[in-house]
This record gives C-alpha cells, structure tokens and sequence, in this order.
C-alpha cells in the first residue's frame, strides 16, 4: 500500500501580481471613523509605478505545501486551477517546488485565480477575485497524517461540510485549520464541525475578535474562547508581540524572531508560521519547540517578494534556531 501523505493541504491556488508603487504617486491616511489605514491614489490619473513583480502558484494552502516539502515532509495540495495558461503555469510550478500534484484538478473553459498586490514599503492591499470552482474532494487513499484547510471561494461551505465528514471518518488525520477571510466571514456556526473536528487553529488576535465577535485584548481570553469552538491546540498570533498557544492544559507564548533587515514584503509571513508549526510537530517536536520554528520562516520569508522564496529547508531553518539570541525563548504565560 502507498505510504500516507504527511501534509495535505486544501485550498485555493492563485497567481500574484505585485505592483510596486511609487511613494511620491500614494500615501496613507487614517482619518475615517475606523482610524484604518487606507491606501489612497490619485483617480483618474496615469500613475506611473516602479516594478511588478509576478509569482505562480501561491495562496494560503499551496504556500504551506511547499513549505512542508522544504521541511521534509510528503507534501500534496488539493486545488483547482483553469484551463488557461496562468493554470498551467500554477501546475508546473507546483510541481517544481516538489508538490504531489495528483489532487490538482483543472478546469477547461474556466480562469485561474489571479490577484493584483499592491506594494507600499513593506505592507500590502491585495485585490482578489476566487473564481467558483465546483469543489469537491478527490478520493484520498491511504488517509493522510494531517489536512491543512486554508482559503477557498464562497461557494465551497458544502465543500466544507464534505471535508470535516472526511475527517470523522478518518480520525488519524489531524485537520489543521487557517481561516481565510471568507471562511472568517462565515462565522463559526455556518463552519461548526469544521472547527469542532480541528486539532491545531491559527488566526491573528484581529481574527481571534471578529471570529468571537469580541473586542477584548485579553489574549488568554481568546485563546479560551476559540477552544470553546472545538479546536484542540489553537495558536493565536500578535504582530511584534509574537505568537500564543493554547493546548488546554498550558498557555506558551513565544517571541518573534528578529529581522536581520527591513522586511521587504510581508505576504505569506502568517502562512509560513502556521505551516512551520504544523510540520515541526509531524516531525515530532514538541508545542515550545515548534514554536520556536514558525516565527524563523516568517522572518525569512518577509525578506522576499511573494510567500514562497524566503522558506527554508529544515537544516537552515535550525541553523537559525540553533543562533538564535539568548533572549528567543518559549515561556509559559
């Protein structure tokens, strides 16, 4: 029999256009109601930009695949991706960055996703359209050791349904699940047994409110109330502050690891953590230890352009651990 799949990750695939924009061509405002940043451009202006950059074959799921694979894992991803040819350059991508590709299904007549980010410094808008692939889950023989749910369109809360029956019925897959912002939007009632059968949860404490439809700042109590929800472990992430994990029995936060430079582009930071933190229990570390692993590929992958080309293959990704300053350390809270 083949061996299962260590990480299977399911999820939208897209191709990203970063368009570098010009400083003196925007600026940033906060004077609305929110006190939001907004991105603001001139209209009806020809505005000259300063580079484009464009990436195949990224989005949430297809990030954490290739991350997973970089960390030594058999990593698969089941998507959807059109007949065109940023689909097929999407598949061959995939392929090159040593993805199992079997669960790819492609769809004639149909188009791949394409986003458009638009860069300012190191912080982004991303302008995103997901085409409504019909979804559904391809037969999956041996059950893999653990599915990583990420982004989908708004035509997918069957899908959804589908997948936490796959997991019922395979209870040694442990689901892992990143919401994306329609999967947020849905709200936990629509998702319950989606939540209810996850064993791992990772969003931002922004996330973490609007989920629980709270505006404590009180991390403990978002932790605890996310658990209420069904997931085992969750990992709540806060920006320079770090990451905070709940497991039930203790609460561990740890520290981000420090930039060597100014980041360059922050896309894919939250998705290499949640990944690296997947994969570094797989491995057999323990919740400190892969807590301690997620924030090293943030920190490098925030020194590219795009989710991808900063992740590290796991001897650089210890190398890192290994040096890390006497102060990187996990701490029950």
């Amino acid at each position: 029999m083949q061996q299962p799949i260590d990480f299977l990750a399911i999820g939208d695939t897209v191709t990203d256009a970063f368009i570098k924009l010009r400083e003196d061509q925007s600026w940033i405002e906060t004077d609305n109601p929110e006190g939001a940043q907004e991105l603001v451009m001139r209209f009806g202006d020809k505005l000259p930009y300063d580079d484009v950059d464009v990436v195949a074959a990224v989005g949430n799921s297809a990030n954490a695949a290739v991350a997973a694979h970089r960390l030594g894992l058999t990593a698969a991803l089941v998507t959807n991706v059109g007949g065109d040819d940023f689909g097929k350059e999407q598949l061959q991508t995939l392929k090159d960055q040593g993805v199992d590709t079997q669960f790819v299904h492609t769809h004639e007549g149909m188009k791949s996703n394409y986003h458009y980010v638009l860069r300012r410094g190191a912080e982004r808008t991303i302008l995103v359209k997901h085409t409504l692939f019909p979804y559904s889950l391809p037969e999956i023989v041996p059950a893999p050791r653990a599915i990583y749910l990420s982004s989908l369109a708004e035509n997918s809360v069957p899908y959804h349904q589908e997948i936490a029956e796959y997991v019922k019925k395979n209870p040694e897959t442990k689901l892992v699940f990143q919401p994306g912002t329609f999967q947020i939007s849905l709200g936990s009632e629509t998702l319950k047994d989606i939540y209810a059968n996850s064993y791992l949860f990772f969003c931002n404490k922004e996330e973490a409110q609007r989920i629980l439809k709270n505006t404590t700042s009180d991390i403990k109590e978002l932790l605890t109330g996310i658990r209420t929800l069904g997931p085992t472990i969750v990992v709540i992430t806060d920006g320079p502050h770090g990451a905070y994990v709940d497991d039930g029995t203790h609460v561990w936060h740890g520290p981000m690891y420090p930039d060597p430079k100014a980041p360059v582009d922050r896309t894919g930071a939250g998705d290499s953590f949640s990944s690296t933190f997947t994969a570094a229990l797989l491995l057999g570390k323990t919740i400190p230890e892969a807590l301690l692993w997620g924030p090293v590929n943030s920190m490098s992958v925030v020194q590219e352009i795009g989710a991808q080309r900063g992740l590290l293959s796991r001897v650089e990704l210890e190398e890192y651990v290994a040096h890390a300053p006497a102060d990187y350390q996990t701490k029950e809270f």
